[in-house]
């Protein structure tokens, strides 16, 4: 066993955070600006590269540090030690409305393959680093891009997506059609691509985009119903500074009451 084994318990519906509980000496390895509150005796030290104990003295590091760079991520993490003699807490917040997954590497062969943005924190021995697709289509026109984040040891680790999360266990051969926003993570004896619509009136005219993954079976997938690129739209959308508004809420008096505030 090389990662810490930490317990935890998750709080709320739609705005989760996870309690860790770590005994004396073990640790979280968590992106930057995920800690919610942390309980005295708890060490927070910020850490070059993924935070996983990569081997390989500053070479390592950096490599790790490089790997993050090209998903998108800081070139820091930062661990939460129990540097106490008696069990502590550390807590962790999803940055926007969804839900909080665990996954045990331990029962997923060692490994989970996830949207670069969907991983919180995980057990010290967790190595965060990056999977290159094999089909070049997943790179070109998949909605998360070619690179996906990869999960590697045997400790657990949260994932956070957003709405509500469906989990699929697919049989040899079960093949599932999704949006490319829609997939979180899936493990890594199912096989992702990425396939054309097919109909360009559905492409330009549907609203589904010209590209949807693919999960072929065995495997495990997550799939989120609400992306937060697909919220985020919605907010700029309707933010009256963008031309939006509030069209369609309320009666009348509604418009009346925006221009009694200066809102127009």
């Amino acid at each position: 066993m090389n990662s810490h084994e930490i317990d935890y318990k998750l709080h709320g519906d739609d705005m989760q955070c996870v309690e860790i509980e770590l005994d004396p000496k073990e640790s979280v390895v968590a992106e930057a600006g995920g800690m919610m509150m942390m309980e005295d005796g708890i060490d927070m030290e910020t850490v070059f590269g993924d935070g996983g104990g990569q081997k390989g003295g500053l070479f390592g590091k950096l490599v790790g540090a490089g790997k993050r760079l090209i998903t998108g991520e800081g070139l820091f993490m930062t661990v939460f030690t129990n540097q106490s003699t008696a069990k502590r807490h550390v807590t962790f917040a999803a940055p926007f409305p969804g839900k909080i997954i665990p996954v045990d590497l331990s029962e997923l062969n060692g490994k989970v393959i996830c949207q670069k943005d969907a991983f919180l924190c995980a057990a010290k021995g967790v190595s965060i680093g990056i999977d290159f697709q094999k089909r070049l289509g997943a790179g070109f026109f998949g909605g998360e891009g070619f690179i996906m984040q990869k999960l590697e040891g045997d400790g657990l680790a949260f994932l956070h997506a957003g709405g509500t999360i469906m989990k699929r266990e697919l049989k040899p051969g079960e093949k599932l059609r999704i949006d490319t926003g829609c997939l979180v993570a899936l493990s890594k004896e199912a096989d992702y691509n990425i396939e054309y619509v097919g109909k360009v009136k559905t492409a330009l005219l549907g609203g589904e985009g010209l590209f949807y993954a693919t999960v072929q079976g065995p495997g495990t997938v997550w799939i989120q119903s609400l992306p937060f690129s697909r919220l985020a739209d919605r907010i700029f959308a309707n933010a009256p500074s963008s031309g939006g508004g509030s069209t369609g809420e309320g009666s009348i008096l509604d418009g009346i009451g925006r221009l009694l505030d200066g809102d127009n």
